[in-house]
């Protein structure tokens, strides 16, 4: 089924339902939120530092505490979330080695070279919407799958926000040659294991792993006027000529600064730019298999160097650019910039001056621990301030993703999430900018972004959204709907809507469109 399909007959009151909505949803978003009630404080938690609320999560957590389930979600490891990881042992990916899905990259590329080879006619081959999803595109889609899935159905809620802040900060392209094997290792050996651990232990994994080092060419960065090795010739036959180097690349240096630590305010210099390029040259990967981190002596820069006054003497190899990592990983501008990209995610897109604070205050305490920043925002006034509650817009995933948890939905095998979030305009690590998708309403919100959401909404509440499998037989009426689906409260505009769209409706029909309206509500957009 297509999630953008509506029943409601040509000509009907409700074909231009969706259009109506999306309008009126434009209009509800630029309005602060009426109605707020104490008892949201849960509701506020849930929506910014988990996926949404599931059924009885706001009652958990709002008889627990906000700060005893802030203190359990930041030890994850504590939680039990065996359910989880059995759910996702359907995805191969997930336990295929990088070397093995190098493999099936090669046999794609060669079965492209060979496809083209055959000319233009494509006699012999299938229409795409025939061909069988196989090989390294299977193992792309079942690790966006798994994504949405682990972010549905994880008890590591925080944990898993985490895991997509940071893979947002230091973003990777899926589409960029070998990445196509790289990224699901980049993931699970570079983000997911530091998420919660030291930023700088962070930084230094994700630098040096083979998916950023291709993404940003690091790997063909060389000291100017270095020459690799000759490789050795078979017996009886000349040496094999060398491999021409590419010279020095700036791409990593700069976004490492810019992006990755201190931020575009930090001061530095073009100069400080090719000193870090020169730092990291020979940082690059085994030219037998391409899939590990590699340093090439032979390529590094071994003059001395100056980075924003910092003086790295020469002759330290990769160690200089371990110690330029960690340097950078805690100076004051990253311990600032960083926070403020936190407190955009959890807080409001103009990330308040009190919540970075916070984070830099912890973040001296503790020497970068990534959890002591984390709870440091979270219990901020300014998270908790009137005027950042529902203030933040959904982007696509946390609307497919929350709006599956606030049914509680359950993710099949059919591989059709990736494909709905890429109707959605949000396709999984194949964001090509470094800065990866952005956090700030305006990226997301339009009349035809709304309509599309309202399609989705409508498709899933009729059980009919390829992906999840949902059961609404515990909603009833418009209360317990607005309940489950919309617990920080109903506008009185949506009500009205809700109610004059579904008054003359089937009671079958009418429950599903009622929670199709409420997911696709603006209240339903919000944070």
């Amino acid at each position: 089924a297509n999630p953008g399909h509506l029943t409601t007959p040509r000509g009907s009151r409700h074909s231009t339902m969706p259009n109506r909505l999306a309008v009126l949803g434009l209009l509800l978003l630029a309005l602060p939120l009426a109605g707020q009630t104490g008892r949201d404080s849960a509701v506020h938690l849930l929506n910014r530092a988990a996926w949404g609320p599931r059924p009885g999560d706001v009652e958990r957590v709002a008889s627990t505490g906000v700060a005893a389930w802030i203190d359990a979600q930041l030890a994850p490891r504590r939680l039990d979330d065996r359910a989880t990881d059995r759910a996702l042992e359907r995805y191969g990916v997930l336990s295929q080695s990088p070397d093995e899905l190098l493999v099936l990259f090669q046999d794609n590329q060669r079965a492209n070279r060979e496809r083209q080879a055959m000319g233009d006619s494509g006699m012999m081959m299938p229409a795409p919407g025939d061909r069988p999803v196989t090989g390294i595109r299977r193992a792309n889609l079942e690790l966006q799958q798994a994504t949405v899935a682990r972010a549905i159905l994880s008890e590591r809620q925080l944990y898993e926000v985490l895991v997509d802040v940071w893979t947002n900060h230091f973003n990777v392209f899926l589409g960029k040659g070998p990445n196509r094997a790289l990224v699901a290792d980049y993931i699970a050996t570079a983000i997911r294991p530091n998420a919660v651990g030291r930023f700088e232990d962070l930084l230094l994994a994700a630098g040096r792993h083979p998916a950023m080092l291709i993404y940003l060419d690091n790997a063909q960065s060389v000291a100017e006027g270095a020459e690799p090795p000759r490789p050795p010739g078979r017996r009886g036959q000349r040496p094999l000529p060398r491999q021409m180097p590419s010279g020095i690349n700036e791409n990593y240096a700069r976004e490492l600064l810019e992006l990755h630590t201190v931020g575009v305010d930090a001061g530095y210099t073009q100069d400080d730019v090719v000193a870090v390029a020169r730092i990291l040259t020979g940082w690059s990967l085994d030219p037998r298999g391409r899939t590990r981190f590699q340093f090439h002596a032979w390529a590094h820069d071994r003059d001395a160097k100056v980075v924003m006054g910092r003086a790295f003497p020469e002759g330290r190899g990769e160690d200089e650019g371990v110690a330029l990592l960690r340097w950078l990983a805690n100076h004051p501008s990253t311990m600032r910039h960083v926070s403020a990209r936190l407190c955009a995610r959890f807080v409001a897109d103009d990330p308040p001056d009190g919540c970075v604070d916070a984070g830099v205050r912890a973040w001296e305490r503790s020497n970068g621990q990534i959890t002591d920043v984390v709870r440091a925002i979270l219990m901020s006034p300014e998270f908790w301030a009137p005027e950042h509650r529902a203030s933040k817009i959904k982007s696509p995933f946390e609307f497919v993703v929350s709006a599956a948890r606030a049914l509680g939905a359950v993710p099949d095998t059919s591989l059709a999430l990736p494909q709905m979030l890429q109707r959605l305009g949000q396709p999984l690590y194949l964001y090509s900018p470094p800065t990866g998708y952005p956090e700030r309403m305006e990226s997301w919100v339009s009349s035809s972004a709304l309509f599309d959401r309202f399609n989705l909404a409508v498709a899933l509440a009729s059980g009919r959204a390829p992906g999840l499998t949902v059961n609404l037989t515990s909603l009833g009426n418009l209360e317990s709907i607005a309940q489950q689906v919309l617990p920080g409260g109903m506008s009185a505009a949506t009500r009205a809507a809700i109610t004059q769209e579904t008054a003359d409706l089937p009671p079958a029909q009418a429950r599903m469109m009622m929670v199709g309206l409420a997911l696709g509500s603006p209240e339903f957009q919000r944070q």
